[in-house]
Order: C-alpha cells, then sequence, then structure tokens
C-alpha cells in the first residue's frame, strides 16, 4: 500500500495515530476514528465522531462499527440499514458474503450494481482505457473507490494502491471482502475545507463513475492533478453527459465543461471503450466537440499518460494465467441453456442494452483461464461471459 500521510479536513494540521483506534490533531486535539485500519475523516458527522470514539474508548468495536457503517452519503435516498443486520454482518463478517454484506447494509439497487460490477459495461469501458494508456505506474490512487474493484485489478498487477471514498461501509466491504490488506483506504469527503490525502505524487490518479457527483469539479480535479505532479496521470472514466440524460444521480457535465476542464485529454465515448474492449481493439478517442451525443465521457490526461492508445489488448482487461473464473451469475439454467436475469428491471433498463456477453450460454459453470490472447477460452473471458469473482462472492 501507499502509506500516505494525512492531515485534518477540517484544520489541515497533520494527523498522528491516538491509540490503535484513532487519529489526533496534536495542535487542536481533535481526534478522529479508525476502524480496521480506515480512518474516518467526513467533516459535518461531529455528533457520530464522538459517538463512534466513545465506544472505540470503551472498547466497544462492534457498536462503534454499528453506527459508523449506517453513514451514507448525501446522494443516498433510501431507507436507513437496520441496526440488527448491521450487527449480524459484524458477527459474522469472517464467513458473510459480499451477496449477504450488501443485503445486510441495505444498499438495494447500489448493491446490485456492486455485486455484478465485474462485467457491466461502465466497469469494463474503465478498465479498457487504463489498458490503452498502461505505462507500469507502481503507485496508483483512486478516488470514490467504491469496494475496490479497480484496486483489486490494479493490486494485482503489482500496483501500490490506495482508496477513498465518502461512504465508510463501503471501504470496509472493500476491506473484508474484496482488496483486503493491499490497499491504503481512507474516509473523506471531497468537499472538505482541506484535502486529507497532500502527499507525495502518484503515478496514476483513478475516478470511475463518479466524478460527476461533485458539486466544485474545478476544485476537486486540482486536487488530482496535485497528486498526479509533474510526471503522472489521470483516467476518469464514464462522467455523465448532460445533453445525454441517463439513469444516474449526480450533476453531469457538457461538452464545453470537458474541453475547458481538460484541456490536454484524449476524450472517449464509454460505449466505444466497451466495445474496443470486446472487439480486442484499441479505443478511438475524439474531438470532444463529436460526443455531444454519447451517454458518458471517458478522458486520460495529465505529463505522464501515453500520448496514444495502445494496440495489444493483453492487460488489465484479462485475468493472469492459472485463475479460476466462474460464469457471469447473471446466467441462470434455462433448460438445456441459459438465459440472462437481470437483478431488477433498472439494471437491466441502465445496463441491458450495452452489455457485452450473449443472452444465452452453453455453460461450463467454472473454468481455469490458460492467458494470453490466444488461449481459446480469452474471447469468452473478454465479453465477461465468465468472470473472475471474489473467493466469497
Amino acid at each position: 500500500m501507499i502509506p500516505f500521510p494525512l492531515v485534518s479536513p477540517s484544520t489541515g494540521h497533520p494527523l498522528k495515530p491516538d491509540a490503535p483506534h484513532a487519529l489526533r490533531d496534536a495542535e487542536t486535539g481533535e481526534r478522529w476514528p479508525v476502524i480496521d485500519g480506515i480512518p474516518y475523516l467526513r467533516v459535518g458527522r461531529e455528533a457520530l465522531v464522538e459517538r463512534v470514539l466513545a465506544h472505540l474508548d470503551a472498547g466497544e468495536l462492534d457498536e462503534a462499527l454499528c453506527a459508523i457503517l449506517a453513514d451514507q452519503d448525501d446522494w443516498w435516498n433510501g431507507p436507513p440499514a437496520d441496526p440488527a443486520d448491521l450487527l449480524a454482518l459484524i458477527r459474522d463478517r469472517r464467513t458473510a458474503t459480499l451477496r449477504d454484506a450488501v443485503r445486510l447494509l441495505g444498499w438495494g439497487r447500489v448493491g446490485d450494481y456492486f455485486l455484478h460490477r465485474w462485467s457491466d459495461p461502465t466497469y469494463l469501458a474503465g478498465l479498457a482505457m487504463l489498458e490503452a494508456h498502461w505505462n507500469e505506474p507502481t503507485c496508483v490512487f483512486e478516488f470514490a473507490c467504491g469496494i475496490g474493484h479497480y484496486l483489486r485489478e490494479l493490486a494485482r498487477r503489482g500496483c501500490k494502491v490506495a482508496g477513498a471514498d465518502v461512504v465508510f461501509a463501503k471501504l470496509w466491504v472493500a476491506r473484508h471482502w474484496v482488496v483486503g490488506e493491499k490497499a491504503q483506504l481512507v474516509c473523506f469527503d471531497a468537499n472538505s475545507p482541506h484535502w486529507p490525502v497532500p502527499g507525495a505524487p502518484v503515478d496514476l490518479v483513478v475516478c470511475n463513475d463518479a466524478f460527476y457527483f461533485l458539486d466544485d469539479k474545478p476544485r476537486l480535479l486540482d486536487h488530482l492533478r496535485q497528486m498526479a505532479g509533474d510526471e503522472g496521470w489521470l483516467a476518469l472514466s464514464h462522467i455523465h453527459n448532460r445533453d445525454c440524460p441517463g439513469f444516474s444521480a449526480g450533476k453531469a457535465v457538457t461538452v464545453e465543461e470537458i474541453a475547458e476542464l481538460f484541456p490536454d485529454a484524449l476524450v472517449y465515448d464509454d460505449d466505444e471503450l466497451t466495445h474496443a474492449l470486446a472487439e480486442a481493439r484499441a479505443p478511438i478517442p475524439h474531438e470532444v466537440a463529436e460526443l455531444r451525443g454519447c451517454e458518458a465521457f471517458s478522458v486520460v490526461a495529465g505529463p505522464g499518460m501515453r500520448p496514444a492508445p495502445r494496440s495489444v489488448v493483453d492487460g488489465l482487461t484479462l485475468p493472469k494465467a492459472g485463475t479460476h473464473l466462474s460464469l457471469n451469475p447473471l446466467y441462470v439454467p434455462d433448460g438445456n441453456d441459459y438465459a440472462i436475469r437481470f437483478p431488477s428491471e433498472r439494471y437491466e433498463a441502465e445496463y441491458g442494452p450495452r452489455v457485452t456477453y450473449p443472452m444465452r450460454s452453453p455453460g461450463p459453470e467454472r473454468l481455469t483461464y490458460g492467458g494470453g490472447i490466444d488461449a481459446p477460452e480469452t474471447p469468452r473471458v473478454r465479453v465477461r461471459e465468465f468472470v473472475d469473482l471474489p473467493e466469497r462472492w
């Protein structure tokens, strides 16, 4: 992992360990909770911070976790998590599946999104763009990393990884079900008065399916560019287009705003990236003005980016040889064949028209990947008919 020094999001002062479960601002005495190695640095949550620290100071870890796992982002409009369900998940976290976790956390359609993200077209678009511009980065930071889908892939490629998200529960799930101890994780809000991770620049800064949520996009982008420094690069995928309304919440942008925010970028249509992956070819960037009708933009920018997409597709989008793969769990038996069953009508409407996997598949339910672009099973892996799921999916 990347050992980022942290500063207080409210004062900007350095934070130092204060017992195993807290960080302290030495100048003000302000304290912030740390659970499972994940600092909670959200401003505007003073009562929650006080409550969680009181539980931690009293040795009541389960009670502290129950309180902090119920915290959500400001866009959340679902019902609050059931405390009894949270306590059940905390009790069984070493044996529960990822499916159990998203159910007990009460994530609803967000849970569907996370459970099936390994094959959704927006995730594949981001992977395809990273692969097309891959230049062997050593250190990677992902903003709004969710439960760590990309961090898992990047760590497997030998990168030192760190991730941040505004929802502690997502990072906690990343720690226990997806990434493990390989990543430094920190919970904070991008709108904090002070950016809590102002440490040394990294080689690559990633943000996927989240940039459009932010209110002050120029300020956030300035922070991300500072992290990339004079030699790093940025990869931001699935930025919703205001002129082509989709299903997601947030504050989408226009082509003019993309051009203003990213004058140094190569810009892609998300759909082009997904198709390029399935077709085993390099994606084609476009002039920004040509993308007024696309649903979402993806960009690579920064001084360290590869100036043109690679033509060989053989890296991040394919697992390593010997990986045990499962039939995409969206397939269900249908007589002697299989059919697709989406988890909800909303999921089908948003992703169904863009999925890469075929509508029917003749098994088997598992295979061991031989590896390489010439392996006979590679086409089926590329379209995510078979997926590399976490051990406790």
